[in-house]
């Protein structure tokens, strides 16, 4: 581990540094490039997180307990690919919650990170999938680190959240020399951070403060000098928990709200209200330590994107919003406790040490500029020419009025109103035509004439008009679908007397096919016995028999016979039923109650009885006789 505070650099290191810039440079320009991550493999090194190396075997044994390390065990396991520590910190930070959970024992925060870096490996797969952002040039990744050079093989690398914002990369050197300069009470940080209900916050002097020399006594004596304070203090600490997660489930009751509605269960309003409490107790200790925050260089808050609202987001808050001193922790962390928030302070403040020779750090970044992804080419976008819309016909004034008296002439005929049929007809009907002109298409009737319109709309009334008076034609053919389909008419009721009858090759349906009801088609008939000469009735018309007065009445008789033979049926039945049931017995009349008198208390205690109880009734009295006989006999 480095022992460089990164407050109390050595001068003569100082001295000797020079920032290293690695990305948009050729390999070759500059001799000190920026540190790739080490493809070196050993007993001290992890070839699956980018040949990182280590110090000692404890630093090796951490890494192999991280969950950058396992992230890239399962990402590579997945086909996916590894990432540097830089860019699993932004991973983590853009997850509604942080890896630990609520729970408190080992086992449970090695469940609830798995379950994170779980979270972690499939967003990457949903992300593999979609296409990636097109770039114009190989580019090398934003790390948390800044490297700086120090011959002949001495690099130092300082998280670039310690800089001001906004800084360029450039004024990084100089920034690092003011960071050297002493303050009177020293440079302070304020570090909060909260997820699963825990909570740790800490006030922490991060450089050291500015030495008084000791004054000499009244005679003449120098004191001893005061025992020098160490680089880093915690001044305040805080932590606390609250139950705001279920166990090994992970988010917040809110967020669970928020996505699903709210929850009823005892364990919900249980969350709710230790979500309520850990944002007034965390407020309330931002309020308590107003003036040291106040005085703070940085502020570290870990926090989810709800979370985070605790500290910013309400009125008179203590830190704003915008504030420039805010900062997240650019590495993973893990639950928020005392001890973490002292492991991050000393990764924070500790320079990153490393030692390589010029070679070295020039072959390194020749592969690793090497082994950046090529762009990929962009997808040639072709645009649909546009569809020209129709353009409708305009219609002249005639045009219009002609189409305004088709169509109502259509609705009369389909809604059956015959007399302001008749009186348009006679006003209108030489402007549309014949009976037998046929329909435009721009009506948009699946019919041909007047005559199948009214067939096919049951109307007898205005079917009868049209055939007897106006002689309508019905022969003509009803036109096909589009397919070459027929329509069939909805609602089509069969009779009994006569069935439909299927098409002949070489035929058409015609208007009597249309008739739904049998008053339309006996209207036909009729017709076809009234003027026979006509039309082709029978053949091209389509129309079965002829109908006359003598057959209807002949079929009325005959109806009369078959209901009247179905009463006589209904008579019989009833009369078979009537002798098959038995007659009810005869219900005994009941006897009249004597109250007073004489009579005996036998012949009025059976009196309304059956047969079958009076006899059982007698048995019981007779059996109670003889007991009392005997009793008296065996007496004397």
């Amino acid at each position: 581990m480095s022992l460089y505070h990164v407050y109390s650099l050595p001068r003569e290191l100082l001295e000797t540094l020079t920032p290293r810039n690695l990305v948009n440079q050729t390999p070759a320009r500059s001799p000190t490039p920026e540190v790739a991550p080490p493809a070196s493999t050993g007993p001290r090194a992890c070839n699956v997180c980018l040949g990182i190396t280590f110090l000692d075997v404890n630093d090796q044994r951490a890494h192999f307990r991280s969950d950058w390390h396992r992230y890239n065990v399962k990402a590579r396991l997945g086909g996916g690919n590894t990432v540097t520590e830089a860019q699993f910190t932004q991973l983590v930070d853009e997850l509604d919650e942080s890896i630990s959970g609520s729970a408190s024992s080992d086992d449970d925060d090695a469940s609830n990170d798995s379950d994170a870096v779980n979270a972690l490996v499939n967003k990457a797969k949903r992300q593999n999938r979609s296409p990636s952002p097109d770039s114009n040039g190989p580019s090398a990744p934003q790390t948390a680190l800044t490297w700086f050079h120090s011959p002949p093989s001495t690099q130092i690398g300082v998280y670039k959240a310690l800089f001001p914002r906004p800084v360029e990369a450039s004024s990084y050197l100089s920034n690092i020399k003011e960071m050297q300069e002493r303050v009177n009470d020293g440079r302070s940080w304020a570090m909060f951070m909260v997820a699963g209900g825990h909570f740790a916050g800490a006030i922490v002097r991060v450089s050291p403060t500015t030495e008084e020399e000791p004054e000499p006594d009244h005679k003449g004596k120098r004191q001893k000098p005061k025992k020098p304070k160490p680089d880093t203090e915690v001044l305040k600490h805080k932590t606390f928990h609250r139950y705001t997660t279920r166990r090994k489930q992970g988010g917040s009751q809110s967020v669970n709200d928020n996505a699903k509605g709210n929850a009823k269960s005892a364990g919900a309003q249980l969350r709710r209200y230790g979500e309520q409490a850990l944002r007034d107790d965390i407020r309330n200790l931002l309020q308590e330590w107003q003036e040291e925050i106040d005085m703070c260089e940085r502020i570290w808050i870990r926090a989810s994107t709800s979370n985070r609202r605790i500290f910013l987001d309400y009125e008179e808050a203590v830190i704003a919003k915008g504030d420039e001193r805010l900062r997240t922790f650019p590495f993973p962390t893990r639950r928020p406790t005392q001890s973490e928030l002292s492991r991050c302070l000393l990764e924070l403040t500790r320079v990153k040490v490393s030692h390589l020779t010029e070679d070295a750090l020039r072959a390194q970044d020749e592969a690793f500029l090497a082994s950046l992804p090529k762009p990929k080419p962009k997808p040639a976008v072709v645009v649909p020419p546009e569809r020209e819309k129709p353009k409708v016909p305009k219609l002249s004034k005639e045009e219009e009025t002609l189409r305004d008296k088709w169509s109502r002439c259509l609705e009369m005929v389909a809604k059956g109103r015959l007399e302001p049929l008749k009186a348009f007809w006679e006003r209108e009907g030489s402007s549309i035509g014949s009976v037998d002109t046929p329909i435009p298409d721009w009506a948009g009737e699946r019919r041909a004439t007047f005559l199948q319109v009214a067939a096919e709309a049951g109307s007898e009334d205005v079917v009868r008009w049209l055939l007897e008076e106006l002689d309508a034609d019905p022969t003509i053919p009803v036109p096909t679908s589009k397919g070459g389909e027929v329509d069939e008419p909805q609602g089509y009721e069969s009779d009994a007397s006569e069935s439909r009858r299927e098409l002949p090759k070489g035929t058409h349906r015609t208007a009597y096919d249309l008739a739904r009801t049998r008053g339309v088609r006996d209207v036909f008939r009729r017709c076809a016995g009234a003027y026979p000469d006509r039309w082709d009735w029978l053949g091209a018309g389509r129309v079965p028999s002829t109908l006359n007065k003598e057959m209807e009445d002949e079929r009325e008789e005959k109806k009369k016979i078959r209901r009247k033979g179905l009463k006589d049926k209904v008579k019989e039945r009833q009369a078979k039923l009537k002798e098959k049931e038995p007659e009810p017995e005869p219900i005994p009349p009941p006897q009249p109650v004597q109250k007073t008198g004489g009579g005996s208390g036998a012949t009025d205690g059976v009196a309304g009885l059956t047969p079958e109880m009076r006899a059982k009734v007698e048995r019981e009295r007779r059996a109670r006789a003889a007991e009392a006989r005997l009793k008296a006999l065996g007496g004397k």
